[in-house]
């Protein structure tokens, strides 16, 4: 339960507040909480792992579990390689629970401001509430806010246009033709799953075509070579990706999906990462899936696609991405780039926004879960030291109202 003592009125020291309960907070917090400092979770949502939640039902870490754990609590093995969603969401609240973290649920975080003492933060919350801490770790999640092209036409369009946030498993789908949109790893496995689920026609709308990877080659996972090239020189991983790429995927320039023509390392530089094949390629080779030009806008129950040809869904999926969404939360403090992401990450901060860190904003080939596990001991590390200078005052007891 939220402390209703008022702010001007509280005298024990501010805690450190992680904003958001997936598994870059709870990282953070458990983190923090090892080293003696006291870290309050809040999520808007009434449980742990929110995102992951939502998520279709046939998705998989495509990074390896061994890979994949945050500080503190190993995955059980009971959960085989590959974790499971409903496997993720389980280890997300066991690791609440077994690391005692401080959550509270139900109370969402809509804008951090600093405190007028110039020690500390605001943060301003659902509810009139203001809740004052020494730092704040933001951590409201990569895929925070569906993003769906504004597309001439769609409002118009009479057959069915959903983002793939709405999308979890094939049933409603049964015999229907549907145009997947994006190419990236949402987009290739849902149109994978539907091609597996009974789908009567499957068509895959692709922009620029991917790199495609073996998820795992004899034992070795993709995860484990993205680790090792984040160091090398892009032109390096460039070259061997190329190499590695004939070698282990067939060309699929016949059934529309050429080989890309910019470098593995350099298109993931720019933010695309490669498609880890979990039955993409056997399916477009088989044409269970079929790749087709990107959507330019649509006419009735018509798509009008890139190349000048149309086709006639029943629906549209569009696999389109997330927005960061962070703009009305900290826009206004100058810690965004122009794309609205965090300029820095990590044990980072932003200049002129000490105590203010963010991580879960990349999406790195070394794997996600491996880099957020990585960012909360950095980060922990960085409060805890800066409490020691300040004799303590980073942990110790909340500051709510």
């Amino acid at each position: 339960m939220l402390d209703t003592t008022p702010l001007e009125n509280h005298t024990e020291p501010r805690p450190v507040y992680v904003i958001g309960a997936g598994p870059g907070g709870l990282a953070a917090a458990a983190a923090l909480r090892a080293r003696g400092v006291r870290a309050v979770v809040i999520e808007k949502s009434d449980a742990v792992g929110a995102s992951w939640r939502r998520h279709y039902d046939r998705l998989r870490l495509h990074t390896t579990r061994r890979l994949s754990a945050l500080p503190g609590l190993a995955m059980p093995r009971k959960f085989g390689r590959w974790v499971a969603r409903d496997n993720v969401v389980r280890y997300l609240e066991k690791y609440a629970e077994h690391h005692e973290l401080e959550l509270v649920t139900g109370v969402e975080v809509t804008r951090v401001d600093p405190a007028e003492d110039g020690a500390g933060w605001v943060l301003h919350a659902t509810g009139g509430r203001e809740l004052a801490a020494s730092a704040v770790i933001v951590a409201t999640g990569f895929n925070h806010t569906p993003r769906l092209p504004d597309w001439p036409g769609a409002d118009a369009f009479t057959g069915t246009l959903l983002h793939a946030s709405e999308y979890r498993n094939p049933g409603p789908y049964e015999g229907l033709d549907v145009l997947v949109v994006g190419v990236g790893n949402t987009g290739a496995e849902i149109a994978v799953d539907l091609a597996a689920g009974g789908a009567g026609r499957v068509r895959l709308a692709v922009r620029t075509a991917p790199h495609i990877v073996r998820r795992s080659t004899l034992g070795w996972p993709a995860q484990r070579t993205g680790i090792l090239c984040r160091r090398l020189p892009v032109r390096l991983v460039d070259r061997l990706g190329a190499a590695v790429g004939k070698l282990s995927v067939p060309d699929l320039a016949e059934y529309g999906l050429p080989r890309p023509d910019t470098g593995l390392y350099t298109r993931v530089r720019e933010g695309a990462i490669p498609v880890q094949d979990v039955g993409l390629i056997d399916a477009v080779r088989e044409r269970r899936v079929e790749p087709v030009a990107a959507v330019e806008s649509f006419e009735g129950a018509e798509v009008v696609l890139a190349d000048g040809s149309r086709v006639t869904p029943d629906v549209v999926v569009a696999a389109t991405g997330y927005g960061r969404a962070l703009e009305g939360l900290v826009g206004h403090l100058g810690v965004l780039d122009e794309r609205g992401r965090p300029v820095v990450h990590g044990a980072r901060t932003p200049a002129g926004a000490p105590g203010l860190y963010f991580t879960g904003y990349t999406n790195p080939i070394s794997g996600m879960f491996r880099e957020m596990a990585l960012d909360a001991e950095r980060i922990a590390k960085a409060l805890a030291r800066a409490r020691t200078r300040a004799g303590g005052g980073a942990g110790a007891s909340a500051t709510r109202r």
